[in-house]
């Protein structure tokens, strides 16, 4: 099957002399950069991961503004936006002026976000979430945030506006029309991607699973996908969602790659422990493109997803992180069917 192909970038920077990306404008120009050369190669997707607090891509509405001002095919989405910090009504403003200057192009992953670097850290945003439950928190804030890109019209006008208005209560704006099919749920388990599929929303799945129930990582998240299929059509919406899995994938084709990857060929699941609970990390794969093929081949997860988003070693360089992704498309995809 024909399979969207993605990059997805954390956005490190470090002062380290042995870095390409150095300070917060390295990895924000060269994440414009690398959008520009993927669709250059023919890739279908540049998504940024959102962490606060941290040295790490934060603040994605503007970024995406100017990756979309700069491109004109690729998608551009994020992986994922931790909604605990996030007003609904200023994320649709931003959200929807970034989609339209894109020209719809957005895939905006969101979540109830991942461990943080600070205790409670969207309490310095300014939200305290009632009776100390979070992720409740993160799910009004997403629920509010759908219904106001979906038009939701609430605000009474004022009876001596600045500008004129149109009939009838206010909505925010700017509205970008499509946008409200190109959300996606980041799901950490099974249970979770079934309450996706009943919100309407698309799924994002990433290369940790917050459970464990002994099999490998791809058959688990595999029954996660299919769980959330199930859901959907139970839940009778009259569209198609769309379903993506990240993966750490590095082909080794000369000996920069070799220096860099050689040692990381061969490896398996890990099981550790995130926010208290138990949880089963997928494997890197790393080796020759025909080595690859054969594993990736065997990956159930990646087979029943329609998207796939490598996660790019984003301090090594535009350059260099353009070669991997040229190498996957050319030397992996074609061997698997996906081009």
């Amino acid at each position: 099957m024909k399979k969207n192909i993605g990059f997805l970038n954390f956005g490190h920077w470090t002062p380290s002399p042995h870095s390409q990306v150095r300070t917060a404008s390295d990895t924000l120009l060269q994440t414009i950069e690398l959008a520009v050369a993927a669709e250059e190669l023919g890739v279908d997707g540049a998504y940024v991961r959102v962490h606060h607090f941290a040295r790490q891509l934060a603040s994605p509405y503007p970024l995406l503004a100017a990756m979309g001002a700069r491109t004109s095919r690729i998608e551009l989405g994020t992986g994922v936006i931790d909604m605990r910090y996030e007003n609904p009504l200023r994320m649709a403003e931003d959200a929807g002026a970034a989609d339209l200057i894109s020209g719809g192009r957005l895939q905006l992953g969101v979540s109830r976000g991942s461990p943080e670097q600070v205790i409670d850290g969207y309490r310095h945003f300014g939200f305290e979430p009632a009776d100390g439950d979070h992720a409740a928190m993160a799910r009004e804030h997403t629920r509010r945030f759908l219904e106001v890109i979906e038009g939701d019209a609430f605000a009474e006008p004022h009876p001596r506006p600045m500008f004129p208005n149109p009939p009838g209560l206010l909505r925010v704006e700017p509205q970008s029309p499509g946008l409200r099919r190109r959300i996606w749920w980041g799901a950490g388990t099974r249970a979770t991607a079934e309450w996706t599929a009943q919100q309407g929303m698309n799924l994002m799945s990433s290369t940790l699973l917050t459970e464990d129930t002994g099999v490998p990582f791809h058959q688990l998240q595999a029954e996660q996908i299919a769980r959330f299929r199930d859901t959907w059509a139970a839940a009778g919406h009259d569209w198609e969602p769309r379903v993506s899995v990240s993966r750490s994938i590095f082909p080794i084709t000369n000996d920069t790659d070799r220096a860099y990857f050689g040692t990381a060929t061969g490896g398996s699941d890990q099981v550790g422990r995130i926010d208290g609970g138990i949880a089963r990390f997928g494997k890197t794969y790393a080796g020759e493109p025909d080595a690859l093929v054969r594993e990736l081949a065997e990956d159930e997860a990646v087979a029943a997803a329609d998207t796939l988003l490598l996660t790019v070693p984003n301090q090594l360089g535009v350059d260099y992180n353009a070669h991997l992704l040229e190498s996957l498309v050319r030397d992996v995809a074609p061997g698997l069917g996906w081009r």
